[in-house]
């Protein structure tokens, strides 16, 4: 928060020294260092000044190699330093710093990297920590996917270590208790023994039967997720509208253009128009207390809309992600690699996906998608074609 700790201070205070970045230069004893700014999302201005607007000098190439320390009173070269910035998010970084920055987005863990974190680092030095023999604790592979499903919920594994931590803890006291319990760990049945009931239940598909219920793909901080979109009719005038589960407003725009679609090509779905003055729309996402926002979900409302109005039940094991035009294009969206995870874990077969999506499908592991049926779409008529049964 004080402006001070990047350009030093003036000789003339009393504790005068110099600033954070000549320090880390005398310190380092070369003139091309690697120094790394840590959590710069939490700068903090106040009557001391702006330190974001002094790391715009240090950061900015053009600047920095005249950069001016107030105590040392002479220009300094920062040209040759290498600057590595973190930031849990890019929203509180000043517009100005950012730009002069090259912003490199890091995902999530995947469930099988935890998995080998959790087998090569984490085990072993939750061994230490509690003082247990090296190699005496072993995790089986579904353990440890079952501690990860049902007790944390993240993108790192600092929740999985406390995790391990918590078993390798009781076990250790069981042992000290003259008890013999197995140091071994091998079934999530031994997981909930010890730990107790689950705080979080993994998801899986759900068939329910019924036309309007449709699969969609989203991505989250803690790594891709399925959710549920439902859709129903009741009588009125059809002039209503209800979007509920907590919905942000780019989703709730999805949902507008998803109706006007269907609206506009209810020829082609053999839905009478008099059906739209008749009864109004009731969109619903469970899970109504977490929010959710994005485009992604534009393709699987427009098949939720289309399912309900026509009857129609919408292909089992069929997840969808994709934004929709006005005019009835599916675009591209983001996150693809933890949404293909997150189907393949919870039992989906086939996904619908922008064509423009292929790029991102080529690059993950053919380990991980081989079980996948996936179509390439570009049309929203082609989406419905695909995920809507023929009508009975």
């Amino acid at each position: 928060s004080d402006e001070s700790e990047i350009r030093g201070h003036r000789r003339t205070y009393i504790g005068a020294m110099p600033g954070r970045i000549i320090d880390a230069l005398r310190k380092a004893g070369t003139s091309n260092p690697l120094l790394l700014l840590d959590e710069i999302d939490k700068l903090s201005r106040d009557i001391k000044g702006d330190p974001s607007a002094a790391l715009l000098e240090v950061l900015d190439p053009e600047q920095n190699c005249h950069f001016h320390d107030n105590y040392v009173d002479v220009d300094v070269d920062l040209s040759k330093v290498l600057f590595i910035a973190t930031a849990n998010s890019l929203d509180t970084i000043p517009r100005p710093l950012l730009d002069r920055m090259e912003v490199v987005e890091v995902p999530g863990y995947l469930l099988e990297e935890k998995i080998e974190i959790a087998q090569r680092h984490l085990v072993a030095r939750v061994e230490n920590a509690v003082g247990l023999p090296e190699g005496s604790l072993s995790f089986s592979n579904d353990a440890i996917s079952a501690i990860i499903e049902g007790y944390t919920s993240e993108s790192g594994v600092r929740q999985l270590e406390k995790a391990l931590a918590s078993i390798a803890r009781k076990l250790l006291v069981a042992r000290m208790s003259e008890e013999n319990p197995s140091m071994s760990i091998d079934t999530a049945e031994r997981v909930k023994e010890i730990l107790g009931p689950a705080k979080f239940t993994p998801q899986r598909y759900e068939a329910l039967g019924v036309p309007g219920v449709v699969t969609g793909l989203a991505w989250t901080p803690c790594g891709g997720e399925i959710l549920f979109i439902e859709s129903s009719l009741t009588e009125g005038k059809g002039e209503k509208l209800t979007l509920t589960g907590n919905l942000g407003d780019v989703m709730k725009e999805s949902a507008t253009i998803a109706l006007q679609y269907v609206r506009a090509h209810a020829d082609m779905l053999n839905i009478p128009a008099e059906k739209f003055t008749t009864y109004n729309l009731h969109i619903h996402v469970p899970e109504g207390a977490v929010p959710k926002d994005g485009p992604s979900a534009g393709i699987t409302m427009a098949v939720s809309i289309a399912s309900t109005f026509t009857g129609r039940m919408v292909v089992p094991k069929l997840a969808l992600t994709g934004e929709i035009t006005l005019r009835g294009r599916v675009m591209p969206v983001g996150g693809i690699k933890e949404k293909i995870l997150a189907a393949r874990r919870a039992g989906i077969t086939d996904i619908i996906i922008s064509k423009e999506n292929q790029r991102d499908i080529d690059q993950i592991e053919p380990a991980y998608v081989d079980s996948l049926n996936f179509h390439y779409v570009s049309e929203v008529s082609e989406v419905l074609e695909i995920a809507l049964e023929p009508a009975k």
